[in-house]
């Protein structure tokens, strides 16, 4: 069993999306664990507000099995991909860690860099993993979290209603 950590990003109808997501994601996975929700000014271009969270899940699933399953996700609620990389989202599934493994490999590189890079990632990440240890720089979430440069991107928890 292998436990992984997706991102999860919506800037078009959020709300909405980010239930259909998680709904998604317990079908495919079963038992998930949900950080808050996080409210973040778009990132890499002018846009509606992105509302992100982080779940945790295990599965036996291979990596690549487990990106093609996001891919499939994230197309099944319109995800365009012909746009610009930074551009608004319908949906917007990241996996983040698989285990400790590190890999490039394609496009699929883990452990993803937005974890150090971005609040809307880290925090929620640290959140429901405050104790895991990032493969790379070998220290645990919650004092990456603790020592991120907090002013540079404006994040804040929501209150969030997961009934529709």
């Amino acid at each position: 069993m292998h436990r992984i950590y997706i991102s999860i990003g919506s800037n078009i109808e959020p709300a909405r999306h980010v239930r259909l997501a998680i709904a998604a994601l317990h079908e495919y996975y079963g038992a998930l664990i949900i950080s808050s929700v996080y409210e973040s000014e778009a990132v890499g271009f002018e846009g509606e507000n992105f509302y992100n969270l982080v779940v945790g899940l295990d599965t036996e699933q291979a990596v690549n099995t487990v990106n093609r399953t996001l891919h499939e996700i994230e197309d099944r609620y319109g995800r365009e991909r012909s746009g610009p990389r930074f551009s608004a989202r319908t949906i917007d599934l990241d996996l983040l860690l698989y285990d400790d493994l590190i890999l490039q490999q394609d496009k699929l590189v883990l452990p993803r860099e937005e974890i150090l890079q971005n609040a809307f990632v880290l925090w929620p990440l640290a959140e429901i993993a405050p104790t895991l240890i990032h493969p790379l720089s070998h220290k645990p979430m919650s004092e990456l979290w603790a020592r991120f440069e907090k002013d540079r991107q404006q994040l804040k928890p929501i209150a969030f209603s997961w009934d529709s």
